[in-house]
Formats: C-alpha cells, structure tokens, sequence
C-alpha cells in the first residue's frame, strides 16, 4: 500500500500555531507581511453567477508605472546631484530592494482587495495558504527569484556610462507590451510541454499542488522549473527582442520585467474582479479576445496533467492562436458588471 508524500501536502495551519514552535524560516517568511489574508479579518464568499466587479487596466499601468518610475527617477536623480553613475554593485543592490519594495508592497495591496471583494471559486474552496510542508521552500523559490533575475539582468545589460535619462520615453511603452507576447510565447511552449510531455510533469507537478494559488506561490516549483521561471524564460525573451531590434538596454530591461513580475504576481492572486494582465497592447489583444484576466490562470491551477488549459501567463494570445483557451466562468463576459468599478489603491 503507497502512502502519501507529506511534502505534497497543501494543508496550511502554521499561522495559526504556537509561534515558540517556528523555526527561522517561518519567523522570516511572516516578517515579510506579504501573507494573502489577515487570519483577523473576514474574506466574502460570493456565488459563481453573482456579477464580478471590474478594474480598468488604466489603474494597473498607473500602478507599475509610478514605482517602477520612482525607482528611476531615484537613480536620475543622484546621477545629476553626485555627477557620478551607479556602479554595477549599487545598481544591483539598488534595483533588487526597489524591485522587492513594489511586490511586496503589491501583495499587501492585492490582500486589501481580497478581504474587501474575495476569491474566485470561494464558495467552493478558500484560498490556500503556504504549506506546513513547504515554509522554507516558498521562502527559498522567493529569494532565488528575486536575487537571481536583477542578477544576470545588471550582467548582460548594465552599464555605467548611461543613466535612465537615455530611454527612448516615446518606445518604451510599445518595447514593452512586445516583450511580454514575446516572453509569453517561451513560457506557452515551455509550460504546455510540461503538461503534455510524460517526462517533464514531474518537474511542474509540485507548482500544481495548490489549486487556488496565492502570490507567495508564484514561485513555487521544483528547481528545474525555477531555474526556466527565474532564468530561462527572461533570458529567452530578451535576446528574441535583441533579435528584432529594440534597444535592449538595463533601464528598458528593467521596466519590461516590472510589467512582468507584477502580471505573475497579481495572476496568482484568485481576486474575484474582472482584470486584464497589464500590457501597454490590450486595447490590441482585446480586439482578438486575447488578453489575459485574473481567472484565466486560476482556472488553469484548478486542471492537472494533460487536462488544462490557459497556458500563457500574460496574454491569452498563443492559447488562441493553438486552440488553448479555456472557458471562464466567474469573469464570463455576460458575468461582469462593467459599472463597479474597482481601483489599484497606489499606497
């Protein structure tokens, strides 16, 4: 008779339990704030045909476009005032804490609209919490991304002798609504392959352990599919855009992988409002019913091994050019009711 792994456990009680008997990894992890609920406060529960409300991207691009802009606007500033450049070892400390800042600081904002709206599927299952079994694995996956990504992003890319000034302001919204269909068309193949591929199930399978993600498990996976969601893919796309010609530069890098890294994280989220993943071109994908909401890649967790859908992670493009789409439900398009509105609070 076979007997369970515990390490596939999705059971999450640690929050509630004695604190004497954390370890450091759960002591660091709760430091962070950065939990998708406040066991305190009341989530609602809504029915599936109840109206989902709606949040125009307008208030994501305001969003990623305030703090990723802080940050540059920071390091401009001290080049003027100092007549001196980062070095590659500032930039890199100097990025990798603003880049933290904002998804944290996101996550804390996503929870607020949870316990003020819900999740999606919540009359069926609530959201799952970081397993007892995988507290220092989620905390790991979470540095490794976010050490790891800044990383070889200041090695290719950085240079000293060019401050944020030097954008092309007029591209750079296009470059980057580019770069995430690009980015997206590694990431379809990859992650299709791994549900479709015998042999590679097993390197995705722990990532499908939880049915109704939170932000903390974006990143939670063995470490082959790590090392494609940390490195892989990224690297992927910014030498496919290099390829077709746009200025590939750290600053631009950098604004494209904010856009990015805040669709990985809300797309994990299970928000029951109606929104699109954040991409300078959605007016464009709308048109051809591609963009990508929040219950899209929900939806997606809630489906296993050659049965799923919903592939891309920040379009909806390739799932519609290879016939990947699946059906929604809570955010189906008679579902929604355009008229509440629902806004990305920026503090």
């Amino acid at each position: 008779m076979s007997h369970p792994n515990p390490r596939d456990s999705i059971k999450s009680t640690w929050r509630r339990q004695d604190r004497s008997q954390w370890t450091i990894w759960h002591k660091i992890l709760d430091s962070l704030d950065a939990h998708h609920v406040d066991l305190d406060k009341e989530v609602p529960v809504h029915q599936k045909d109840e109206k989902i409300p709606y949040m125009s991207e307008w208030y994501l691009h305001r969003w990623i476009v305030f703090y990723t802009g802080m940050a540059l606007a920071l390091h401009e500033l001290y080049a003027r005032y100092t007549g001196s450049n980062f070095g590659p070892v500032l930039a890199y400390i100097f990025y990798y804490y603003a880049s933290r800042y904002s998804t944290i600081h996101e996550i804390r904002i996503l929870r607020g609209l949870g316990h003020k709206y819900g999740f999606l599927d919540g009359d069926q299952h609530e959201r799952d919490g970081v397993p007892d079994s995988g507290v220092q694995k989620t905390l790991t996956s979470v540095f490794l991304a976010s050490t790891v990504r800044p990383l070889f992003m200041i090695y290719l890319s950085y240079t000293a002798n060019r401050t944020p000034s030097a954008i092309n302001f007029l591209l750079l919204p296009f470059q980057a609504g580019v770069y995430g269909i690009v980015l997206d068309f590694w990431f379809y193949w990859y992650h299709r392959l791994m549900h479709e591929v015998d042999g590679l199930w097993k390197y995705h399978r722990r990532h499908h352990l939880t049915k109704h993600p939170n932000p903390l498990l974006t990143i939670y996976a063995d470490h082959e599919q790590e090392f494609f969601d940390i490195a892989g893919i990224p690297l992927m796309a910014f030498f496919s855009m290099k390829l077709l010609g746009f200025p590939m530069g750290f600053y631009e890098w950098y604004f494209c992988q904010e856009y990015v890294l805040f669709a990985e994280v809300a797309g994990h989220s299970g928000l029951r409002i109606h929104a699109a993943v954040p991409n300078p071109l959605t007016f464009l994908l709308r048109v051809f019913d591609a963009e990508l909401v929040i219950e899209d890649h929900d939806l997606h967790h809630r489906r296993g091994w050659k049965s799923s859908y919903n592939y891309g992670k920040q379009t909806r493009l390739w799932d519609r050019v290879f016939g990947t789409s699946g059906k929604r439900i809570e955010s189906a398009q008679d579902n929604v009711d355009y008229g509440a509105r629902v806004s990305m609070p920026l503090f």
